[in-house]
């Protein structure tokens, strides 16, 4: 009985123990980089080019030599802004100014609506196979709007 009870308070004073240390570990842990999560244009001359979001970039292999990039266009704006045409170029976070784009490719969303979120999926001829390109949050888009111009 006598030893029942001192394992018991053992228990009890290993779990108190236990359960009020801090971890030291989680304290040094270092914030992981800044991940962009939307990207806006990069011609700010366009008077829609504000109200214009890309997100959710996801590419995909359909063939050797050709990547299908998935990703959706928001239209934050209360107006509908109709046909939108783009160049889009992807590259990655590590880029340095002056690098080229690892992929760049027109695109189009038809009849963009107010508040509204868009699916866009093109299929990029390229010399790059899925494997070679960076993953989905070391991906950055630049993109330019064509079309409309006003």
């Amino acid at each position: 009985m006598i030893n029942s009870m001192r394992l018991s308070w053992l228990f009890v004073a290993v779990f108190l123990v236990g359960c009020s240390s801090s971890s030291s570990s989680n304290k040094q842990t270092k914030a992981g980089p800044a991940i962009p999560a939307h990207f806006t244009a990069s011609n700010t001359s366009n008077p829609i080019a504000k109200y214009i979001e890309l997100v959710g970039f996801r590419v995909t292999e359909r063939s050797k030599g050709h990547l299908v990039v998935q990703f959706g266009v928001v239209n934050h704006s209360e107006a509908d802004v109709g046909d939108v045409k783009m160049t889009v170029k992807l590259g990655t976070t590590a880029a340095k100014p002056g690098d080229p784009p690892l992929i760049s490719f027109p695109a189009q969303v038809a009849r963009l609506g107010p508040s509204e979120l868009r699916d866009v999926k093109v299929e990029v001829p390229t010399t790059l196979r899925v494997y070679e390109l960076p993953d989905w949050q070391f991906l950055k888009a630049d993109f330019e709007i064509t079309a409309p111009t006003e």
